[in-house]
């Protein structure tokens, strides 16, 4: 499957934002964002946006793209997908994105990113309902289990993460047992409870074109 492989902090700095890709390094003074707050390339720092109404619609796609994650393809079938269901197409797009597998292993303090949940998930760190689950584009429902596999629980990495997830609260529509590495989705999420800054209307309006 195609992904994207060059550094993410290029991304933060084209939307102007932080999109929080490399987990608690974008909260430190180390953030590309805090020390080359430009777009990238060889005119950045000189260059003023100044964006059409579609430039505007455009760069929020290109923004909730890479928060989770995915490309081109893969967000259109999400807004299809979105558009056929009941209720509102933003709201709709954002809660079939938030229960991915990657990002609910994220949401549950089990990673310390998106890009690191897809990577454990990737290589087949976690169960969902008792059954492997090594495809980051699973989408979850309600009442799955998902724990941590076995021997993967002995890992150096998995157990900094279990002292890490301690410490964390997750999202109300998800439970977390973190002694024993084990997330419950309990409910699907409101639009109150995803809580990123994303002007999902302009992502309509521009597939809507």
């Amino acid at each position: 499957m195609a992904r994207y492989t060059e550094s993410v902090c290029r991304q933060c700095r084209r939307e102007t934002e932080k999109l929080f890709l490399k987990g608690d390094r974008c909260y430190s003074e180390k953030c590309a964002i805090e020390r080359r707050p430009f777009i990238p390339g060889q005119h950045g720092k000189g260059r003023r946006q100044k964006l059409s109404e579609y430039g505007i619609q455009l760069r929020e796609k290109q923004k909730v793209k890479r928060i989770y994650g995915v490309l081109e393809q893969q967000f259109r079938n999400y807004f299809k997908k979105a558009d056929r269901q009941k209720g509102v197409t933003g709201d709709n797009l954002l809660v079939l994105l938030e229960r991915r597998m990657d990002n609910v292993i994220f949401r549950l303090g089990l990673a310390t990113s998106r890009k690191e949940a897809r990577q454990l998930v990737n290589h087949g760190h976690f169960t969902l309902n008792g059954k492997k689950a090594d495809i980051p584009s699973l989408l979850v429902k309600v009442g799955d289990v998902i724990v941590v596999r076995g021997k993967s629980k002995d890992s150096p990495k998995l157990q900094e993460i279990k002292a890490q997830a301690a410490y964390k609260t997750p999202p109300e529509w998800l439970e977390i047992d973190a002694e024993n590495l084990t997330g419950r989705v309990v409910g699907y999420p409101t639009r109150e409870q995803i809580g990123l800054d994303i002007k999902e209307n302009l992502i309509v309006e521009l597939y809507s074109r």
